[in-house]
Order: C-alpha cells, then sequence, then structure tokens
C-alpha cells in the first residue's frame, strides 16, 4: 500500500469512533429515551438557549456508548493483519477510555460549538462553516489526548481530510431524507 494512502487510512481509523459518535445523535433520533436537553431548556445571559432543544442527553449517551463500541470492535480487529497494518495505537493495549474519550470528546465539541452558534443567532441546523465540521474532530483529539498523542501529520490528515467526509456524509443523509439540512 502507498505510504500516503497508508497514513490517509491510518488517521480516518484512528478517528473512527469520533465519526460514528459524531453521528449517533442523528442514528437515535427516533427513541424517545433520554430526549431530554441538557441545557434543561435554560437560557444563557442574552436570552438564546444554552444549547438547544436538539442537544439531548439521548444524543450525549448515544455519542458515547457508539464511539466506545466502536474502539471495541477496533481491539478485537487488531489481530487481524490488514487492521493492525492501519492502526496506529495497538488497541488491546490502550484502555477503552480512550474509546469513550474520542466519542466523549466528539458530542462535547459538538456542543462548544453550538453555545458559541447560539451566541451568534444561529438557529440549529442551519450552517456554520467551518466550525461545523470541525467541532466533533477538535473535541475528539483534545479530549483523547489524555491517553494518545498522535504525531502532526495526522492532527494534519484529519483537519484536512473531516470536514470534506462531513460534508459529503451530511449530503448523503440529506439525500436519504435522514437529515433536514445538507450541511
Amino acid at each position: 500500500m502507498q505510504p500516503i494512502i497508508l497514513k490517509l487510512l491510518s488517521a480516518l481509523y484512528f478517528m473512527l469512533p469520533a465519526y460514528v459518535a459524531n453521528m449517533a445523535p442523528v442514528i437515535v433520533k427516533r427513541i424517545n429515551i433520554f430526549n431530554v436537553p441538557l441545557d434543561q431548556g435554560r437560557k444563557w445571559k442574552d436570552g438564546k438557549p444554552v444549547f438547544g432543544s436538539h442537544k439531548t442527553w439521548r444524543g450525549l449517551i448515544a455519542a458515547v456508548v457508539f464511539g466506545a463500541a466502536v474502539f471495541a470492535l477496533q481491539q478485537r480487529l487488531y489481530v487481524y493483519d490488514f487492521w493492525r497494518s492501519i492502526s496506529l495505537v495497538n488497541y488491546p493495549a490502550q484502555p477503552a477510555m480512550l474509546g469513550v474519550f474520542l466519542g466523549l470528546g466528539a458530542i462535547l465539541g459538538d456542543l462548544v460549538k453550538s453555545f458559541f452558534k447560539r451566541r451568534r443567532y444561529i438557529t440549529s441546523g442551519k450552517p456554520w462553516i467551518p466550525f461545523d465540521q470541525l467541532d466533533f474532530v477538535v473535541g475528539a483529539l483534545l479530549l483523547s489526548s489524555l491517553y494518545y498523542i498522535p504525531q502532526l501529520w495526522v492532527y494534519v490528515v484529519l483537519l484536512v481530510i473531516s470536514p470534506l467526509l462531513h460534508i459529503l456524509v451530511n449530503h448523503i443523509a440529506f439525500y436519504l431524507r435522514i437529515r433536514k439540512e445538507k450541511w
């Protein structure tokens, strides 16, 4: 495999728990359990919601569970040559908290972005480029750095490729009628 393709796959594979965690709230949106806004409907000093009604306990829990589940799968796949060849870390040797932190970091990054989005009077679901595409990546990388700090090239690859993937996935979800907005 070409070195550039290997690096690309390795970076994307490392971030896979965060990617899935970022999609988790949309995947579970029809489940009514824990469908309670994280901000409990509270308003900030400016009179706007802290996060908004779309940021729920259901989404946060799903993000953490999905991120941890993907990481657990990566731990099991590590025994196979292909998966080991694209792994940045020795998954079986890593604590499960790395997967939890990738998932939790992704959703916390989204929450921080949502907080500032509301301050800028941008309604839920409306695009805020490039922050909508990078929030979960930055959050996941920051929180997961408590367990693992990738090399600089990984950050570069993820910060360049993730926004493109995010836009592509959201457009596909829009055309499949899973999302109301393309962005």
